[in-house]
């Protein structure tokens, strides 16, 4: 006689231990929002309490609504003397998502506009290392000028992408992918598929024909006209 198996019950509700770091993120981020002199600071944010985020340097950070960080995210502005009280030198705009250990450093000017998506193991920098004078480690000659980085609105950037800019204005023009493991140093127009290190466009909406081409549009137009 065979005994009827019955089918295996699947879970309808998370495990309730699962409360205990949802609550502790919480209260670690009303804590942020309530205590930390940020230049401005919006409704809900949400941040893991590993984030490495100084009360020293909050100052710099202007942020937006909804805006969350996850696991070991590090938001970081080196101490540079001189700077202005308050003068925003990161701009984390509403609905910014910062993915587990990513890493954004701003010494100059960050700006992340309106809902951007940054995946894990990203790397974000307006500055390097300077490493020019052979009598010195580099760990002793401090940062590079830099310049600045502007990552437009609904844009998405992919699991461990760099993007650094060593002089000027680097942007990443809106609603743009910025492709895994990508090395970004420079500006990328809108509406643009990014891949390959360095990075190069593969594929870019055509406003006029309001289709997805291949590969960068000036380019595919130059060859066309060639």
């Amino acid at each position: 006689m065979e005994v009827p198996v019955s089918e295996p019950k699947h879970a309808t509700f998370e495990d309730p231990l699962t409360l205990i770091p949802r609550v502790h993120r919480w209260f670690h981020s009303r804590w942020l929002t309530w205590t930390y002199p940020f230049a401005s600071v919006g409704r809900n944010l949400s941040v893991h309490n590993t984030v490495d985020l100084r009360r020293s340097t909050a100052g710099h950070i202007k942020i937006g609504n909804f805006v969350a960080a996850e696991r070991g995210a590090w938001i970081n502005i080196p101490d540079v003397p001189g700077r202005q009280a308050n003068k925003p030198v990161m701009i984390l705009d509403d609905n910014v998502k910062i993915g587990r250990n990513s890493q954004i450093s701003a010494k100059n000017f960050i700006h992340f506009e309106r809902n951007v998506m940054v995946s894990g193991n990203v790397l974000v920098m307006d500055h390097s290392h300077a490493y020019e004078d052979v009598t010195m480690t580099i760990g002793n000659q401090g940062t590079t000028e830099g310049g600045s980085v502007r990552i437009e609105e609904g844009c998405w950037i992919g699991y461990g992408a760099v993007i650094l800019c060593s002089r000027g204005e680097l942007v990443i023009g809106r609603n743009s992918v910025i492709g895994a493991n990508c090395f970004v140093s420079r500006s990328i127009p809108p509406y643009s598929i990014v891949a390959n290190s360095p990075a190069r466009v593969v594929k870019q909406y055509d406003p006029s024909t309001q289709t997805w081409k291949m590969g960068a549009l000036n380019s595919a137009k130059q060859s066309e006209g060639s």
